[in-house]
Parts: structure tokens; sequence; C-alpha cells
């Protein structure tokens, strides 16, 4: 049976315009079924038959109550998340979402050319990419430095662009695990043109594969 996503983009504060890219990207990814949705009552039915929930560039509060049960329960019994860019300013009211994602966003400069720095190799989100790796984002900043509580994947070179604000330490993408379940957390992705980006269509597709346990790696 081929793996199904449930891709959510439901906005309650500022909306990218490069959903519908993004939403086209993640449909394009080989061997992946999706369904997408910003209703939130599909939070509302079991969410078992999914292989990851994906939220991307959702913001604000998208969740009804019951939705915020499901989707914990499904992450704590096993199932996967992941979530793209603005995924990080969503739920401010929802404690657990917080510590689930691993950060929350704080701010970002401009956006601009910089240099993202891959930290891990053997993670099937990085290990295609180069060890430096150029790209075009807003460079968010978060709340706090999420190190000691997640698996940092790649961080942000703050030298090579203007506005950062978290220093020399400044993860950019990560992974984890939530109960019994995986999470992947990426913050690039603001615009329309990084999904037409092969690397960045294959970052998405290892780190959602990870979290939904559709591609193998450590």
């Amino acid at each position: 049976m081929v793996p199904r996503l449930l891709v959510y983009t439901r906005t309650s504060d500022y909306r990218h315009d490069s959903i519908p890219a993004a939403v086209a990207a993640v449909r394009a990814l080989d061997d992946l079924e999706v369904d997408h949705s910003e209703d939130p009552a599909v939070f509302e039915s079991p969410l078992h038959r999914y292989a990851a929930v994906v939220f991307l560039s959702t913001s604000g509060e998208v969740l009804t109550p019951a939705g915020r049960e499901r989707l914990a329960a499904y992450v704590e019994g096993g199932g996967g998340f992941a979530g793209v860019h603005a995924a990080a300013c969503t739920e401010y009211d929802w404690p657990y979402y917080g510590a689930l994602l691993g950060a929350r966003f704080d701010r970002h400069p401009d956006l601009q050319p910089g240099r993202a720095v891959v930290e891990d190799r053997a993670h099937p989100a990085t290990r295609h990419l180069p060890a430096v790796w150029d790209f075009t984002d807003e460079w968010y900043d978060f709340r706090t430095n999420p190190r000691d509580r997640v698996r940092v994947l790649m961080s942000a070179d703050e030298s090579s662009y203007e506005g950062g604000g978290m220093g020399a330490d400044h993860p950019l993408a990560w992974c984890r695990e939530q109960g019994a379940g995986r999470v992947f957390y990426t913050a690039l992705g603001h615009t329309a043109e990084a999904y037409a980006s092969p690397e960045f269509r294959e970052h998405l597709r290892g780190g959602i594969g990870w979290a939904g346990r559709t591609l193998t790696g450590p």
C-alpha cells in the first residue's frame, strides 16, 4: 500500500503565498499519496491511516480542542509529524505543540541569500546536500535554542547574511522522537521558488519520510 500523508495548511495569522507551490511539491514526491486540507475537522477523525501529518506553513491557532487531542494521541502512538517553515508560528496557546516541534518562531531578518551548514550527513533529509548549502530564505530565529532537545541536522551560518539573532549556534532543521512517534522540522521554505529546488524537495522527502518511517535512515 502506498503511504499516505495528511498535508495541513490552515492559517489564522500570516499566510504564505508559497503554500500552493509547497503543496504541489509534496504531491510530486515519489511513492506518496497526499490528502490536503485546511479544515480543522480533519483532525476529529482517526489519523492512523497516515504515515505522517505535515503542517506546511500553518500559522496561528489552527486546531480545535478535539483536534489537539487527536494529533497528540497520534504522535504518541507512533505517528509521524513534520513541520515546514511557519509551522513554528503555530498553536502558541498549546504548550504540547511547542514541545513537540522543539522550538517556536521568534523573528526573522529580510529574505536574503545565506548559507546552511549540514551537521548530520547520515539523515535522509540532509545526506544528499553539500556540507555548506547556499539558499535564499528568511533564516528564522527561535525563542529558545532547541539543541539540547533535538537532533540538529542543519544550522544557519549567521556570518553569511544580515540580521541573524541567535549567534554562532543557530539550528535550522532537526528531528526528534515524541512518545513512540517521530518529528521532523525545517525552518526553510518561505518562497515558492524554494519548492522548485530539487535539493529542497529531497530535503522535504527525506524529513517527511523519516518521520513517517517510509524511508530508511538512522
